[in-house]
């Protein structure tokens, strides 16, 4: 299919006029749980829990109902309301429901409707449970908004949603200083992708007189190389603040400062995953500029290193985690860079990452929840016995992830490395070392946390220098929806395998199917395990479960693993290119303000009033002054006269 196609939308019939639901449920169970207060305490996350599940009910009655249409009439535009009708713009707000559309309403609210119910046993005893479930119902309702709108304004509604409530979320326990900073941090960081999705829809708006995905669609090829390629850069920035790329990624592991369910959803669910959806959704913008696209590419491969870096030099389990799903996104902004041979891997990815992330980043929060909140693995060791169920579905999530045959990541990440190959070689090198490198650090968060000595006491009379634990299962409310991801791990890939590439192409444009067979190996697929096993085997080597784990992680002079503690040194850049500049520019505009502007308008107005303090001195009020005023007045005119006569 030729992406600059334009899709004729069928009209809504019957359940789809009802698809704004899927939005207005989760909205309406937020605003219920902020106005009600304290006094929906004892039934708030009850509410809360629900919500995400009548989505996802809904979205499985339409997904369902697709199915059963021809592949024509797959892509269905709900007409809302007239929005902004002025001048020669008429901004209407609609659902754009197609194949792309219906499978992140899926993810979102299927997914996120099981951290909904962790969150119910992860957040029992915080006293603002109800708000905290108010939050998570905010950002599913506004995620839903960003993938469900049929044009670019109100996708970015949607989109400001999202930042709004990842804002809350991470900063829900406030009272932390570092959460607090944190959430202002991810918050300024986002505005400035932010910028790029307003002036791009600025830019749309001028062009060509809509932002509607159909309007763009039609009149791309008609736009100038610049700008398309102008389009396409400012909508990359967008998507790099979303999705933490490089260069605004600094904000995704302080992030980590919220509560753990809240890492799974931003990390699995939501937010990470808008800017993959808004390149792929924007394939007629990229069709039309190469250079956005091999931009898209470079930034892509950059930030999968730099993640599967970042997640090397980690002790903090949650930040291991963090790095990780940057560079997973990487991946699907790398498959998604190259095109339309790419959409459907970049789409199959993000679905397959959902389940095995939201799994691990579960099995994280299942971990601190028997260890007192300790995220430090250097104080884990030997928790696969005390702890089976989330060992065995973490494990599940382990095994996807470094891409095991027939695991999740198998199917879906191997044939980005095959594709990266194929549009360029060395970029293809650089993701298959990129696979290496998950499997070594992964294999490293296994080995510290499950396996080996125990690094913690049990009491006081115990031997060692760990901190006393009690480790323990989690309750039921948190294993099962752990269990459910762990089966969505090993089997989601398999499910999806055969038939996502051809559901897909009328809506991306890309091929008929990912790989012919469950049992395919490819050349390049059998190169990349081996790499795989590569990394898994040099984990095993430094910390196999024989080898002494130190509780403090070792002083070092290597400038790699440095660099990787101190998150590639993004603050210190953002600092020193950023942030002291703008101080300085705005020190000196200031200034400027001050000594110049008001300086000139304040000299005058002193100058005036210096003047006027002069002559006031003249209006003294005796009659002998004014007199004499008029006599020296007559006699100067008296003098003038004769001089002329003289003259």
């Amino acid at each position: 299919m030729n992406l600059l196609e334009v899709v004729t939308p069928v009209p809504p019939t019957g359940l789809f006029d009802y698809a704004w639901l899927m939005i207005a449920v989760p909205a309406v169970g937020a605003a219920i749980l902020l106005l009600a207060g304290r006094a929906s305490n004892a039934w708030g996350h009850l509410l809360g829990v629900v919500t995400p599940w009548i989505s996802f009910v809904i979205g499985v009655v339409l997904f369902a109902n697709l199915l059963g249409r021809p592949v024509a009439e797959r892509a269905v535009d709900v007409p809302l309301f007239s929005w902004i009708p002025t001048g020669g713009w008429d901004v209407n707000v609609g659902l754009w429901i197609d194949q792309l559309s219906i499978l992140f309403v899926l993810l979102i609210t299927g997914v996120g409707g099981l951290i909904h119910i962790y969150s119910i046993g992860y957040m029992a005893h915080d006293p603002d449970r109800r708000k905290f479930f108010a939050f998570l119902n905010l950002f599913v309702a506004a995620m839903l908004l960003l993938v469900l709108a049929d044009n670019y304004l109100a996708l970015f509604v949607g989109w400001e949603g999202v930042g709004l409530a990842s804002y809350l979320l991470i900063g829900f326990w406030q009272h932390k200083p570092t959460a607090a900073t944190a959430a202002k941090k991810a918050f300024v960081v986002n505005r400035v992708g932010d910028m790029g999705m307003s002036i791009a829809i600025m830019l749309m708006l001028a062009t060509f007189g809509a932002s509607s995905f159909l309007a763009v669609n039609e009149g791309m090829p008609k736009v100038s190389p610049a700008t398309a390629t102008v389009l396409g850069l400012l909508l990359l920035l967008a998507a790099c603040g979303k999705s933490a790329q490089v260069p605004l990624q600094s904000w995704l592991l302080d992030a980590m400062e919220g509560p753990t369910p809240v890492s799974a959803l931003i990390h699995a669910a939501t937010m990470v995953t808008a800017g993959v959806y808004l390149i792929v959704r924007s394939g007629a913008v990229f069709a039309q500029t190469e250079a956005a696209s091999t931009v898209v590419v470079i930034v892509a491969t950059v930030t999968l290193l730099f993640g599967a870096w970042i997640g090397c030099a980690k002790d903090d389990i949650k930040k291991v985690l963090a790095g990780s799903t940057m560079s997973q996104i990487g991946y699907m902004m790398l498959a998604a860079g190259i095109g339309p041979a790419g959409y459907p891997f970049a789409i199959f990815h993000l679905l397959t990452h959902g389940f095995f992330k939201a799994d691990m980043f579960l099995g994280a929060g299942s971990v601190m929840h028997g260890m007192d909140d300790d995220v430090n693995m250097r104080h884990y060791g030997g928790l696969a016995r005390v702890m089976r169920v989330t060992f065995i579905t973490f494990a599940a999530g382990y095994l996807a992830i470094i891409g095991f045959p027939f695991f999740d990541g198998y199917y879906s990440k191997d044939p980005i490395i095959e594709v990266a190959f194929e549009h360029n070689t060395v970029v293809g090198l650089l993701a298959m070392l990129g696979a290496g490198v998950t499997a070594f650090y992964m294999t490293r968060l296994m080995l510290m946390t499950f396996s080996g000595r125990r690094r913690w006491r049990k009491s006081e009379d115990e031997a060692g220098d760990g901190p006393i634990r009690h480790p323990h299962e989690s309750p039921l409310v948190m294993t099962v929806p752990l269990i459910i991801l762990g089966i969505m791990s090993v089997i989601g890939g398999a499910l999806l395998n055969n038939w996502i590439g051809g559901w897909l192409d009328p809506a991306v444009g890309g091929v008929e199917e990912t790989t012919p067979s469950l049992l395919h190996f490819s050349v390049l697929g059998l190169i990349t395990l081996v790499v795989v096993a590569i990394g898994v085997l040099i984990a095993f080597l430094i910390f196999g479960p024989r080898k002494e784990i130190p509780m403090v992680a070792p002083e070092t002079r290597s400038p790699f693993v440095l660099a990787g503690r101190n998150d590639l040194y993004g603050d210190a850049f953002n600092e020193a290119v950023f942030m002291r500049p703008g101080q300085q520019l705005t020190s000196g505009l200031v200034a400027f303000d001050d000594g110049g502007i008001d300086g000139a308008v304040n000299g005058t107005a002193g100058g005036i009033a210096h003047l006027s303090g002069r002559l006031r001195r003249v209006q003294n009020g005796f009659v002998r002054s004014y007199a004499l005023a008029m006599v020296l007045g007559a006699a100067v005119v008296g003098v003038v006269l004769v001089l002329g006569r003289v003259g």
